[in-house]
């Protein structure tokens, strides 16, 4: 009897083997190489963010850097600038998969000479300053922000059902890195007396901040492996992010969707065309808020896109856009260091990691849960900007924000920062779902205030952080704050 039963099994087993077809394993291997090509898309620049409390110590720039990232960061957007003008003044001139390839070959170089060289200082203007990796940082935010504009339309040659997956591992790339800092163990401090720790050592290291006589002395404690173990990670992770490229490129789905092509190229009358024919076979699931009462068709009610959004509505729409990426992408991320690290170091990377979690969940909800609901994008937003000024409020209360010495304040910090960037990454995506259902114009129009709202944010942020000086990091050791 049992060997009966053991025979069947092995004849059910055996049938589940023939069973797997060949496109099923083909269309898995698809998705497995989108998420790995999302996945390079900005890990070189999350990567940079989340190694900050190592690479900070060892450079004349301190606490200044985050501010200078993020004005490189939209520095680097004459990159998608150039794309995108490219392909609305010469259509159908521009491929973007020798793009692709220099981009991301450009970004391999880079994080492989970060790890040798983001230590090396330059005299400019009377100080030493961290050239080589200001300018290796730009190069690299060159790479990022044309991935966004390069990495997308090359999806596009895929199937519909590819597209999430790269957006789960665009949304990854954050995470990653942050989990590798996190085993890491960056910037764990240790206070010492400094005539101790002087006579211990012989002289006060590098990586020490030495107040007046009679304070303490910040030891920063050595990692588990060093930076540039983490920048060569970087590195690995670009190359791997070519080789996907290059199997997708050459991937047999994405021959067979070479003969679709030119549809990519036609002139904009014909992408009216298309856009009306899209909205007239809309699935009714798709357009619950298109369909009226009577069952009729609604007149055009604005120029924009297919003309279902009026001019008030389409406004809103994009300064909560450009409003919410200003926030996510510029103006919190400069303060984030001045918000966390009070509270310790193990709270700023707690707070960089479940933020970089909560972003691919955003996305996961926005797949499950498409809410287009204009009220609650408005609700949204608010609830979100609430947290960030929570956020913004310990930023400039440091280095002696509220419950500085409790775990409750602890607890807050790393909540606000989660709920802030979940809130708003839900947002994003959900105007970009309206947007596409709205043409390619609408989508052109979305990058460019994406662009424009990081922009703006950034340069509102930098001389407040840079040059009026108005936030304080403080010493880890020796700053007193009453409880």
């Amino acid at each position: 009897m049992k060997l009966c039963i053991v025979c069947v099994f092995q004849v059910l087993y055996a049938s589940c083997l023939l069973a797997v077809p060949l496109p099923f394993t083909m269309t898995l291997l698809t998705h497995v190489l989108a998420c790995l090509f999302g996945m390079g898309s900005w890990v070189a620049i999350n990567g940079i963010w989340v190694e900050l409390p190592l690479i900070v110590p060892e450079i004349p720039e301190g606490w200044y850097l985050p501010s200078y990232l993020t004005v490189l960061i939209q520095m680097a957007n004459v990159g998608p600038l150039f794309v995108t003008l490219m392909h609305r003044f010469r259509p159908g001139k521009l491929d973007e998969r020798p793009v692709i390839y220099s981009i991301v070959g450009l970004g391999v170089v880079a994080t492989f000479l970060l790890a040798f060289f983001w230590k090396h200082t330059v005299p400019l203007a009377g100080a030493m300053h961290s050239v080589p990796l200001l300018v290796l940082c730009f190069l690299l935010s060159v790479v990022d922000c044309t991935s966004s504009v390069t990495f997308l339309p090359f999806m596009m040659r895929l199937g519909p059902q590819y597209l999430t997956t790269y957006f789960v591992g665009e949304g990854v790339s954050g995470l990653v890195p942050a989990v590798v800092a996190l085993v890491q163990g960056v910037g764990v401090v240790h206070c010492r007396n400094a005539t101790v720790a002087s006579l211990a050592n012989g002289t006060l290291g590098i990586n020490s901040t030495v107040g007046a006589s009679g304070e303490l002395q910040a030891q920063y404690q050595p990692a588990n492996f060093s930076a540039q173990v983490f920048f060569l990670f970087l590195s690995a992770m670009m190359v791997v992010c070519l080789a996907a490229f290059v199997l997708l490129n050459h991937h047999p789905a994405v021959a067979r969707e070479r003969k679709r092509e030119h549809y990519f190229n036609r002139g904009q009358a014909e992408e009216k065309s298309d856009q009306a024919l899209s909205l007239s076979h809309r699935p009714q699931e798709e357009k619950p808020m298109i369909s009226s009462p009577d069952g009729h068709r609604r007149a055009r009610r604005s120029s924009f896109g297919t003309g279902f959004y009026s001019g008030p509505e389409v406004t809103f729409i994009f300064v909560v856009l450009a409003w919410v990426n200003a926030l996510t992408n510029a103006v919190l991320p400069s303060v984030q260091s001045y918000s966390c690290l009070p509270y310790g170091n193990q709270a700023y990377h707690l707070a960089a990691t479940m933020a970089a979690v909560a972003n691919p969940v955003a996305c996961f909800i926005a797949m499950f849960l498409p809410l287009r609901s204009l009220v609650l994008i408005g609700l949204l937003t608010i609830v979100g900007t609430g947290f960030g000024t929570y956020i913004m409020a310990m930023a400039a209360l440091s280095p002696c924000p509220l419950l500085v010495h409790s775990a409750s304040g602890t607890a807050l910090i790393v909540i606000a920062w989660v709920l802030f960037v979940l809130t708003l990454s839900y947002v994003k995506v959900i105007i970009g779902v309206i947007l596409r259902d709205e043409g390619h114009s609408a989508l052109v129009w979305c990058g460019a205030v994406v662009q424009l709202g990081s922009m703006l944010g950034a340069l509102s942020m930098f001389p407040l952080v840079s040059v009026y000086g108005l936030f304080k990091s403080g010493d880890p050791c020796n700053t007193m704050c009453t409880k």
